[in-house]
């Protein structure tokens, strides 16, 4: 038995130092440097002035209430359309390998090309997306140069870029439930409705549960899409700006590490505490 246990140990070691070095030690080095000022190589001690700085910022508050915001409306709205369109592939289409490759195709591509791309999309003068708006007589607003807009674009972008690893999750799941539950239901004349909400639903729920954490954590990591999006910017004003984007600005910009470090730790105990919510909340609807 003790054998056993030390190879098992000497077979986990690489992985243990490999977290330990690239995962564990970077948040305790954050949290540490969070509490030190000065430049990378010359920090000091100086308690919680990074902290007592960034809730006074105007510009983390308005990161965070953009990040939140993007969180709460693009991971359910990117969530229910994932579901809609899987549903459908699954449920009509004949040919779903080939769907489910070209839904699959914008994850495995660069986020940033695919920003450029949509940069010109949402172009106020000369985008598509405006030429399809004034051809049916709706407003055309200037998604990239209008702070007001600056949110807005970001959400739908995200939405977009968020319907490819969703898909692809949930065509596996569908094809994973026992086709012995429908065949059952259209023997008591159950209806596409009733098969969907009392079927499949309560049997995508694990999966569901998994991509809400996936898409949380990922929303609240938002960075490279404003990026791409913004060209390098985080929208006019940074009117765009998001948690990871005041991060990187405090490090690599201004040159604050120990500011960047205090927003990262915030961050952190954000995408915790969501987390924790998400998880409970699904856990009660897989009990009803």
């Amino acid at each position: 038995m003790k054998t056993n246990q030390k190879k098992a140990w000497l077979y986990l070691a690489p992985t243990i130092i490999f977290v330990t070095l690239f995962s564990i030690y970077p948040i305790l080095r954050a949290f540490g440097m969070s509490f030190q000022s000065g430049s990378l190589i010359d920090l000091t001690w100086t308690g919680f002035n990074n902290y007592k700085y960034i809730f006074s910022d105007p510009e983390f508050w308005l990161a965070i209430k953009n990040t939140l915001l993007y969180a709460v409306i693009s991971v359910p709205v990117g969530l229910a359309i994932s579901i809609m369109l899987a549903w459908i592939i699954f449920d009509k289409v004949k040919h779903k390998a080939l769907f489910e490759t070209t839904f699959f195709m914008p994850y495995v591509t660069s986020t940033i090309a695919i920003g450029i791309v949509f940069r010109y999309i949402f172009n106020g003068d000369y985008g598509m997306l405006n030429f399809l708006l004034r051809a049916v007589h709706l407003p055309a607003p200037d998604w990239i140069d209008d702070p007001a807009m600056s949110l807005t674009t970001i959400i739908i972008f995200g939405i977009w870029s968020s319907l490819a690893f969703n898909i692809v999750i949930l065509m596996g799941a569908l094809r994973n439930i026992d086709p012995n539950f429908y065949t059952i239901a259209d023997m008591y004349g159950a209806s596409g409705k009733d098969k969907f909400w009392r079927i499949t639903m309560p049997q995508l729920v694990p999966t569901i549960a998994f991509l809400l954490t996936m898409n949380i954590i990922g929303a609240f990591k938002i960075y490279t899409s404003v990026y791409a999006l913004f060209n390098g910017a985080a929208g006019v004003g940074n009117s765009g700006t998001t948690a990871v984007f005041y991060i990187y600005n405090k490090f690599q910009t201004v040159g604050t590490p120990g500011v960047a470090m205090a927003a990262t730790v915030v961050l952190f105990l954000i995408i915790l505490f969501a987390t924790f919510l998400q998880r409970k909340m699904m856990k009660k609807i897989g009990e009803n």
